[in-house]
């Protein structure tokens, strides 16, 4: 039997191949909230609270790409874990005002979850 993983192990940041990184920025920066720690024409690593990145994004070998066909292999999804619920109706009313469509919320008892 493998040893599981240490209890406090965190997940320390996601990295996304994006079609359109100044897309991409705007979504995760200018909706969300993240902020840009490094830059360069093809990457960018955001950031909440300073931290080197929680959220990477590159078009090197994606730049103008499709998203997959429905069935195939990838990212389900990404949750961003807010503090509380205020935090959380801060992240929800800035997807609304910025015209992204909510699919769906869910309480899972330790969490509430946004889906969009």
């Amino acid at each position: 039997m493998t040893k599981p993983v240490h209890p406090k192990a965190k997940i320390g940041h996601v990295h996304l191949k994006v079609s359109d990184l100044d897309r991409a920025i705007a979504f995760y920066s200018g909706v969300l909230g993240f902020e840009v720690m490094q830059h360069s024409p093809q990457a960018a690593f955001l950031s909440a609270g300073g931290y080197h990145h929680h959220i990477g994004l590159n078009t090197w070998e994606s730049a103008g790409g499709t998203p997959p066909p429905y069935g195939h292999t990838g990212l389900y999804h990404t949750a961003f874990l807010y503090p509380d619920r205020a935090q959380l109706a801060d992240a929800f009313r800035r997807v609304v005002e910025a015209g992204v469509e909510i699919t769906g919320s869910a309480d899972h008892g330790v969490s509430e979850a946004i889906y969009f």
